[in-house]
């Protein structure tokens, strides 16, 4: 497609500096400023922003540190519709035009239905929404319509196929992720490729937690080259699959800005051998669990109270590897209650023995679960 940008790292505007670690949307303006002069020095043009991200000052600081700086016409800015900030077609066209205010863009190169999931999609469906974004491309005001997903790959099979007019879909993907049971990023992926879609990538870092791996796994990367961050490889990987359009990195220093164009100025594809690293690098990170559970399910069958175990230690393995002090919030908290509106909670565990009792693994079940409903519960 010739929407393309030329360069393939994308600024996400998520995680942005901050005066006062304590308020999101207290954001260091002077020092974005600098960050985006660097990004744009160094020929990059795609910025990404949404409704919500930074306490809700993403969109305004995207226009005091990149809008009102820079001709229009010299970058790319996306930001998003999410589901839950609108309740009718009046209060969607009323957040549509505060973005365009907040951003002072005048129209939006790419605009996503922003985190579609089961539930939210219902939402999207309910108010044309698929339909809106086009009519307000028709208007100008928006160049590019598509989505970001969070979600399993029948689902987004089923989107593509009923909406061939999105023009691009946004995924997370990451080489930690590629064959997680829960965001499945391959297999995303492959659907994307399957209809023909460009992609963009977002968490290809997964929230840092790819830039900060066991000594054992760096070990790994520095045999290839000691030279290079942890964190590029993450994104380089993402960046290397075919038919992906851009790879977002959310920045909050100079210093990730300088690394970031630094390598991907020329971007050059990883090797099958650096592929298989990276593939080795998770399985470390993978081996480090908070809960070593098998999921074989023994525990299931039994319990009185309908828990679903492995599913909910798989999920909170996997927040257990995020950084979870950064990031705040995952995709599986939204997982969790998807499955807990048709199953017991964890917290509905009346400590009765049965599950560790017939557990190969000889778990501590009620502890862990415990674990479990402290974190979800939050």
């Amino acid at each position: 497609m010739d929407f393309k940008p030329e360069k393939k790292l994308g600024f996400g505007l998520m995680r942005m500096p901050h005066r006062d670690p304590s308020d999101a949307a207290d954001v260091d303006i002077e020092q974005m400023c600098k960050m985006v002069d660097i990004f744009m020095e160094r020929g990059f043009t795609y910025f990404d922003t949404a409704w919500m991200y930074n306490g809700f000052a993403s969109e305004s600081v995207a226009k005091k540190a990149l809008v009102d700086r820079y001709p229009r016409e010299s970058f790319t800015l996306a930001t998003k519709l999410h589901s839950g900030f609108f309740d009718s077609e009046e209060s969607r066209e009323e957040l549509f035009r505060t973005q365009l205010e907040h951003t002072g863009a005048g129209y939006f190169d790419y605009y996503l239905l922003h985190g579609i999931e089961g539930e939210m999609l219902k939402k999207y469906e309910q108010f044309n929404c698929f339909d809106w974004i086009l009519e307000k491309k028709a208007e100008g005001l928006i160049r590019h319509a598509g989505f970001s997903f969070h979600d399993k790959p029948e689902i987004l099979d089923d989107i593509l196929t009923r909406h061939p007019e999105m023009e691009f879909v946004q995924l997370q993907i990451n080489y930690l992720d590629w064959e997680s049971e829960w965001v499945q990023s391959r297999a995303c992926y492959e659907v994307a490729e399957k209809h023909g879609k460009p992609v963009i990538v977002m968490e290809p870092a997964k929230g840092g937690t790819l830039s900060q791996i066991p000594d054992e796994a760096k070990a790994l990367f520095d045999e290839l080259d000691p030279s290079v961050s942890v964190s590029s490889w993450a994104i380089r990987f993402a960046a290397s699959l075919p038919g992906v359009m851009v790879v977002l990195s959310g920045m909050s220093s100079e210093e990730q800005v300088l690394d970031n164009t630094g390598y991907m100025a020329d971007f050059k594809p990883l090797t099958d051998a650096e592929k298989d690293t990276c593939f080795k690098v998770a399985d470390i990170i993978n081996s480090q669990i908070a809960i070593p559970c098998t999921a074989c399910s023994y525990c299931v069958e039994g319990c009185p109270q309908r828990i679903p175990i492995p599913k909910y230690f798989s999920l909170y393995n996997e927040d257990m590897r995020e950084n979870l002090e950064e990031k705040g919030w995952t995709i599986n908290f939204s997982n969790y209650d998807t499955i807990s509106s048709k199953a017991g909670k964890a917290s509905d565990c009346i400590a009765c023995g049965q599950c560790e009792g017939v557990c190969p693994q000889h778990l501590t079940i009620i502890d862990y679960l415990k674990q479990v409903a402290a974190h979800y519960g939050k």
